[in-house]
């Protein structure tokens, strides 16, 4: 199956950051990502999320992964947040509550095709056990 997504993701950049090290939290995660420099902001685009796939089986946070998607869940989109220091050393984790101090990555995924309850099986598959369900 050919999924067909838009991933946006825009980070804060604060005066005390070195633009370069955030730039390398959003590649360390989404390596196909395109990345542009705004006053104070970055904003990368991929139509990929195949990598972040691989780290999130890699850690084995399938279920936590699919619960942040699926209640940021909006029509043929969904929405997250990562911690950016985590994303430096390619760590994905989730951030809730409250933002931190020098701000998250903030992750937007549209699917256009087929659905995104699909794309989210197919990035983060249900488990049982822990081990990703055939």
């Amino acid at each position: 199956m050919i999924y067909q997504i838009d991933v946006q993701i825009t980070a804060p950049v604060h005066d005390t950051e070195v633009t370069d090290r955030v730039a390398d939290a959003i590649s360390n995660l989404f390596p196909e990502a395109e990345i542009e420099s705004n006053p104070g902001e970055l904003l990368a685009t991929s139509h990929s999320m195949d990598h972040f796939s691989e780290r999130l089986h890699e850690q084995a946070i399938l279920d936590t992964a699919r619960g942040a998607f699926f209640s940021g869940q909006d029509g043929n989109t969904f929405g997250f947040d990562i911690k950016k220091q985590a994303a430096f050393h390619g760590v994905v984790n989730f951030a809730v509550g409250g933002e931190s101090e020098l701000g998250d990555l903030h992750v937007r995924v549209r699917v256009n095709d087929p659905d995104v309850e699909s794309f989210i099986d197919h990035i983060a598959p249900p488990t049982e056990d822990g081990k990703p369900i055939k």
